[in-house]
């Protein structure tokens, strides 16, 4: 069975149709690609297979589930629970620590102590490099220690499947080349899934697959 399986995803805003009907299937542990000009769709796509949008019609279904046949709150908590989101943006929360930020998606969920949420926060903050970095500010790290902040946050709740949407867009090459590697090190190390929307080629080429969005429609494949 496939981690993750869309079908017929449509959306419009207004007059506008933004997607006109999307599938898509991915299995465990694979780094699929999604690039695209600019208003292809992509980022509306991710949001939807997030559940952060809802599709006007067509189903998506993560580990068997159709996500969109919950209520609010079980929707809620199966996002929470299931996906982790990386953005361009890190979103991190300026009055928070590193350490705390990473904690959220825990105290969220509820699940768990709080000193089980904060050992697991500090491992994943090692793995990543940042251990010297853990009681700092948002405006205190780099922009690459932000993201990698954010990755960690992503990874807290172990969801079945990693969303990031222009992750390494705001940053320079160096930085950029470390997050990719590090994507597929967490593939191979802890068996994580990603779903990749970037306009970064090098990034593309890297991944599993290659998928090219165009018009609200996935028009090319490529392996």
């Amino acid at each position: 069975m496939d981690l993750l399986q869309a079908t017929g995803i449509r959306r419009t805003y207004g007059s506008l149709q933004v997607l006109k009907g999307i599938d898509l299937e991915v299995k465990k542990s694979e780094v699929v690609a999604i690039v695209g000009p600019s208003g292809a769709g992509k980022s509306t796509f991710l949001h939807i297979l997030g559940t952060l949008d809802k599709p006007e019609s067509g189903q998506v279904f993560i580990e068997g589930i159709d996500v969109f046949t919950q209520r609010d709150k079980d929707l809620a908590r199966f996002r929470n629970e299931k996906i982790g989101f990386i953005f361009q943006f890190h979103n991190l929360l300026a009055e928070f620590t590193a350490l705390e930020n990473v904690c959220m998606p825990g105290y969220i969920s509820g699940q768990g102590d709080e000193k089980d949420i904060q050992k697991r926060a500090k491992e994943l903050l090692e793995m990543l490099g940042l251990s010297s970095r853990m009681e700092h500010l948002p405006s205190q790290l780099s922009g690459g220690e932000q993201q990698r902040v954010a990755v960690a946050r992503a990874l807290l709740n172990k969801p079945a499947i990693v969303l990031a949407d222009e992750p390494s867009g705001n940053l320079d090459s160096h930085n950029a080349l470390d997050l990719h590697q590090l994507f597929f090190k967490l593939r191979d190390e802890t068996g994580q899934t990603f779903v990749i929307v970037t306009h970064n080629e090098e990034l593309a080429e890297m991944a599993d697959r290659r998928l090219v969005m165009q018009d609200g429609l996935m028009v090319q494949h490529l392996s």
